[in-house]
């Protein structure tokens, strides 16, 4: 069950309950901000991606600044977003259940809503549950572009697949989905453009392909925080998945030319015990701060290093400047904003050190 809220609207921020996430309201207004004006003279639309997020209030603040939709990776997760209002999402994955397939399909009364595909199989099962439902169901092909993860190759292949879609009475061919993942963390611009050059390559390819056997993709998307400048300003891309632009987090900003949004997601934490000279323990551990990224960074106390966890606690060294006392309360930027959220039930808005807001974090925990 959702936990009760760790916070009140008025309350000073030091007040939250923790562990808490904190929502800095004016850092990530002026991050979607951001991103729209960068975007606006690029002809490449958001489809901002919602696994970072959770969250159709969210979802709903990034279409009003023209983003058409937003994709997720589980169906729980378009759940989620098509009863909070969003009109149209994109499972930007592969979903291969019969019942989470009729699950997706059930929500075209009230959402436009798609899907990937990167096999035969695939196809014929996302084929047999439009069926099974009365609706045609839109289709995008998946190409690997570089990642080694999901995605049938691209050129011939994809366009095979494509064709086995457009020709289904049940399935509308809607165009490709094309992410390279790892490169929104390799660490140099150099090594990112390189990257996501031979990444547009590919995907020009196929998209010719595909024109010369009449199909035309209504989608190209793909593009993450950590490169979407290649892909929206490359001709090929229509549509840039960027979901961690919102928040930032500590890994991105190890990137060398960093993306240009401010930190907006915070985990605070209250310092529960300071056992001897050089160590605070706070109250943020691996349950509340994900460590697959790195540890969390003290947010603005210069001298404070977060350098370890366990299921409850986080130990801070203290290697310069002024120790926090006990009861003191601390932010802490996540290594890897996604799991974090996933940690929480709330999200705790704040301005100029006061809670504005409490959102709940409606798809937490939505792994199927």
């Amino acid at each position: 069950m959702p936990q009760r809220p760790p916070a009140e609207p008025g309350m000073p921020e030091d007040e939250v309950d923790t562990p808490a996430l904190i929502l800095d309201l004016d850092a990530f207004e002026a991050n979607l901000d951001a991103m729209a004006a960068f975007l606006a003279p690029t002809g490449a639309k958001l489809r901002a991606h919602a696994k970072t997020h959770k969250s159709p209030v969210i979802a709903l603040q990034q279409m009003r600044r023209g983003a058409v939709g937003q994709c997720v990776q589980k169906v729980t997760e378009a759940e989620a977003l098509a009863w909070g209002g969003v009109p149209d999402i994109l499972v930007s994955n592969e979903v291969v259940s019969p019942r989470k397939l009729a699950r997706l399909l059930a929500l075209s009364g009230i959402s436009r809503v798609a899907l990937c595909a990167d096999s035969e199989a695939g196809v014929a099962l996302a084929e047999q549950a439009a069926a099974a439902a009365g609706q045609r169901l839109r289709l995008l092909v998946e190409i690997d572009v570089g990642a080694g993860r999901c995605g049938v190759p691209p050129g011939p292949e994809a366009v095979a697949l494509a064709q086995r879609i457009a020709a289904s009475p049940h399935l509308i061919f809607g165009g490709l989905q094309a992410y390279h993942g790892s490169a929104q963390h390799q660490r140099t611009p150099e090594q990112r453009a390189a990257t996501i050059a031979g990444a547009v390559e590919h995907t020009r390819r196929t998209v010719e392909q595909l024109r010369q056997q009449g199909l035309s993709c209504e989608i190209v998307g793909g593009a993450g925080t950590g490169t979407f400048p290649h892909e929206a300003t490359s001709g090929v891309f229509t549509e840039i998945q960027a979901g961690s632009y919102a928040f930032m987090d500590a890994d991105y900003a190890a990137n060398q030319d960093a993306p240009p949004f401010r930190h907006a997601l915070f985990v605070l934490t209250q310092v529960m015990s300071t056992p001897r000279d050089g160590l605070v323990v706070v109250d943020a551990g691996h349950k509340a701060a994900p460590t697959d990224s790195g540890f969390p960074k003290v947010w603005q106390r210069p001298g404070l290093r977060y350098a370890g966890a366990s299921d409850e606690h986080g130990n801070i060294l203290v290697e310069g400047g002024t120790a926090p006392k006990l009861g003191e309360t601390l932010r802490l930027v996540p290594g890897h904003c996604d799991p974090t959220v996933d940690r929480f039930d709330w999200y705790v808005g704040t301005r100029k050190g006061r809670v504005e807001c409490l959102w709940p974090v409606a798809a937490r925990g939505g792994m199927q």
